[in-house]
């Protein structure tokens, strides 16, 4: 699964908005640490609580924060608690996107479509490298990530893109397994410029069919566990370095075990893969990276 991608710097962002396998963190890190507030930050939408914060939606405003650096690999966590009840319209995202996020951009994302009441939060994640998208991965999840806090993590070194959750079980309560991976792609291009993960609430059920309810407003999320392990853009030693722990021979690929859980996940819980979508693209030709997954 190795890849000749090269490694440019990523920041991260995590926002709430209206819109058109690791190792284990000593202690829970504070927000000031690795974030600042991007917008929203009054006392009302934005709620920093030094470990947590609250994201909260209504017509006026939404709110969001953005990591201080830059990255050009690593490791990085979330703690997530959707908004939960009818949120048809609304979109939880935690997301790698470049910056400027203008021109050929790349992304790397997590989305927790919302739903009318009774119906399942949609779990999609996509891809984009030198601004070509259309990487969509669907799941109705094992677990409800409006109950309670859940970790979604992304891996990102030269070898491979890694997403990964971790649930309870819905009938035992218990954790599910950390590597039940959501999934694993290599982009097929050279390059993956500047970027930065990125999480908001914005606007999109049934592909825009089914509009925001602002009387349901405030629409609120939460975050906790800030961790970031990664190689800032200022760093002296390059992003691709054997030393960095991420990049070690056991992060180069997935194991036998993790690989049967994606395949477990996928026909399980998945409900759309862009690489069995051919007639998506031109002559049926999936993007490179479908050989892996």
């Amino acid at each position: 699964m190795a890849s000749n991608m090269q490694l440019p710097p990523l920041l991260l962002l995590i926002v709430l908005l209206p819109a058109v396998a690791s190792r284990a963190p000593a202690r829970t890190p504070a927000f000031d640490e690795n974030y600042v507030p991007a917008w929203g930050a009054d006392g009302y939408h934005l709620v920093n609580q030094r470990t947590k914060i609250r994201l909260a939606m209504d017509k006026n405003s939404g709110a969001g924060f953005a990591s201080k650096l830059s990255y050009g690999s690593g490791f990085f966590h979330m703690r997530i608690k959707v908004p939960g009840g009818y949120t048809a319209g609304v979109v939880t995202a935690f997301y790698l996107t470049s910056e400027p996020d203008s021109g050929n951009h790349d992304e790397v994302d997590f989305e927790f479509l919302g739903n009318v009441d009774g119906k399942p939060i949609t779990l999609q994640t996509n891809v984009f490298v030198n601004g070509h998208g259309r990487r969509e991965q669907s799941l109705h999840l094992w677990f409800n990530p409006a109950a309670d806090f859940h970790d979604y993590k992304i891996l990102w070194n030269p070898y491979q893109l890694v997403y990964a959750l971790r649930g309870r079980n819905a009938d035992t309560g218990a954790e599910e397994p950390d590597g039940a991976r959501a999934g694993v792609r290599v982009p097929g291009e050279a390059d993956a410029r500047p970027g930065e993960p990125v999480g908001r609430l914005r606007l999109a059920t049934d592909g825009g069919k089914t509009k925001i309810d602002w009387n349901r407003a405030p629409f609120t999320a939460g975050f906790h566990g800030f961790s970031i392990h990664a190689c800032g853009s200022n760093s002296s030693t390059p992003c691709n370095s054997p030393d960095r722990w991420w990049n070690a021979n056991k992060y180069r690929s997935l194991t036998a075990e993790q690989r049967a859980a994606y395949q477990n996940v996928k026909k399980t819980y998945m409900i759309y893969d862009y690489c069995a979508d051919k007639d998506r693209f031109k002559n049926g030709k999936v993007p490179a990276e479908c050989s892996y997954n």
